[in-house]
């Protein structure tokens, strides 16, 4: 059952993860030039003639614009996963998610098969707190149907977004949950943060988690680390778990912060693109800190390019899961209606020359399927599944074997942890009991609750209202009667997710992190490696 139910959860994800990554990943080493392609626009060459001769001796009207837009898909999906085509009337949404900030619910969606499919749920937004997920597919919008009608991005845009304070009700279809799951979201500003917390774990251990690699990822960085370091912190975790990447520069920035002077931090090298490196410089401010990198299956690109850079130099210790293996650099060509080819011109290489890319053929459907195929081969839960070529074999400075061939290995693995998974858990996630009854919770305790501001005092506190009894009681008022043995499995991963979630709705991410983390075996992991080192 639970390999059924992982399935169920990382297939439709997958796809979103993959669609994301190429919405996400865009420049090479920075800012590119634009460069003059307009003899491209004076070829006459087949394709042109051909819709031409299309528009002109058709029998009916054709609108030429459509034409070109599922031609111009047509032809990126021949040559690589990671190229892609995005309409004008998409290219806000894509740049919203990179700065800045807007009035909305919180949530980042791309249209695959004429359905909207959330890609990414923004971290403490008005959509997180009343528990939609990556995956979820939006039905209806207000009692509009959005799926199967197709809309225009933009269409569905507008409907979500709205001024802060507003209410949408949105219908939701889940993977595993037969019935449509239906939400009231208060529109609120969307602060795009990309450092989702920094806080200290104890007296001399820091811990950052970084969502994703945006323009304000270095800055946001660096404001947690001076926060940290004014806490006395001598060793350092910094979490890339789900980060699907960004702007390599800001990943580069903090490699940088790493290393000292004079080291390769990566490199990239296509047909048409000479290699390009990026070095350390002499403005490290963490290169006294010992640190670790978390990473998992969903780390990709920019969160490959910083994994990458510690472990070729030797710098850190990298703990998780192998990565996703998205080595790609994609350029922007902009056509003259606002709409944006991000065409693959070279691949990423780590400083001892590994590509991070991992393999792809002309099947995009064997490429998203890769994840899952790396589940049901055990990789997720035995690193011994994992094989390697001698041929992908590289050496570190410092003598430490690491293997090319598709995404970062970590030096520590951690298989994935199931341990808390019982029916019982299955049915009171998917009904998304656990963050109902901690919002319905913390509206009504606010007030008692407020009076605590650490993630310690509060989770003090709702230990001694003996939450989880209430919890159980509740999703019993819910349809999910006592389940006497599920609880003895699950209780420990149900409780501590409800305490996160009230701290949360209270004291934001600071609350909800350091209660999470109680039950995250890669995060104890990198804990106990750092405290024993």
């Amino acid at each position: 059952m639970i390999q059924n139910k992982i399935n169920k959860i990382y297939l439709p994800i997958l796809f979103a993860i993959i669609l994301a990554a190429g919405i996400f990943l865009g420049n090479k080493l920075g800012k590119n030039p634009r460069y003059n392609y307009a003899f491209l626009n004076n070829r006459n060459d087949n394709l042109s003639s051909v819709i031409n001769y299309i528009e002109s001796r058709y029998v009916d009207t054709v609108n030429r614009k459509s034409l070109e837009e599922s031609a111009i898909p047509a032809l990126l999906e021949k040559l690589d996963p990671h190229s892609v085509y995005i309409p004008a009337s998409e290219m806000q949404s894509v740049n919203e998610d990179m700065q800045g900030n807007f009035d909305g619910i919180g949530v980042v969606f791309n249209l695959l098969t004429d359905t909207a499919i959330i890609i990414d749920v923004i971290s403490g937004g008005p959509s997180d707190k009343v528990g939609i997920l990556p995956g979820d597919r939006i039905i209806k919008v207000n009692d509009s149907l959005i799926a199967g009608q197709k809309l225009e991005s933009d269409q569905v845009v507008g409907m979500l977004k709205g001024l802060r304070g507003t209410k949408v009700n949105v219908s939701i279809q889940r993977t595993g949950i037969s019935d449509l799951i239906n939400f009231e979201i208060i529109r609120d500003k969307i602060p795009l943060y990309s450092v989702d917390v920094a806080y200290m774990v104890n007296h001399e251990i820091g811990f950052i988690k970084i969502n994703r690699f945006a323009q304000t990822t270095f800055e946001e960085f660096l404001t947690g680390i001076d926060k940290l370091r004014k806490q006395n912190m001598k060793k350092l975790i910094v979490d890339l778990r789900g980060n699907t990447g960004g702007y390599i520069n800001a990943a580069a920035n903090i490699a940088d912060q790493f290393l000292e002077e004079g080291k390769m931090i990566v490199y990239t090298q296509g047909k048409a693109s000479p290699k390009s490196e990026i070095y350390s410089t002499s403005s490290g401010i963490c290169e006294d800190i010992e640190v670790v990198i978390l990473q998992d299956e969903w780390s990709a690109s920019a969160s490959e390019i910083l994994s990458g850079a510690i472990q070729d130099n030797d710098r850190g210790k990298i703990i998780g899961r192998r990565s996703f293996g998205k080595g790609l650099v994609q350029e922007e060509y902009h056509l003259s209606d606002g709409a944006v080819i991000r065409l693959t011109i070279a691949r990423y290489y780590t400083p001892t020359g590994r590509s991070i890319q991992k393999p792809y053929s002309d099947s995009r459907e064997d490429y998203f399927n890769d994840l899952n195929n790396r589940f049901e081969h055990g990789e997720f839960e035995q690193a011994d599944s994992i094989h390697f070529s001698d041929s992908l074999k590289y050496k570190t400075p410092g003598g430490n074997i690491v293997y090319g061939g598709g995404g970062i290995m970590p030096d520590i693995f951690v298989p994935i942890d199931t341990s808390g998974f019982t029916k019982y858990y299955a049915l009171v996630v998917n009904k998304r009991l656990t963050y109902d009854f901690a919002f319905d919770y913390s509206d009504k305790n606010r007030n008692a609750l407020s009076k605590y501001k650490t993630a310690q005092d509060l989770n003090n506190y709702l230990e001694s209202q003996k939450i989880f009894d209430q919890f159980v009681k509740y999703a019993e008022q819910k349809g999910v009667p006592k389940d006497t043995k599920g609880l003895d499995v699950s209780k420990k991963i149900i409780n501590t997710q409800i305490k996160a979630y009230i701290a949360r709705n209270i004291i934001d991410n600071e609350g909800f992190y350091p209660i999470i983390m109680e039950i995250d075996k890669t995060f104890i992991n990198a804990v106990n490696y750092l405290s024993n080192n």
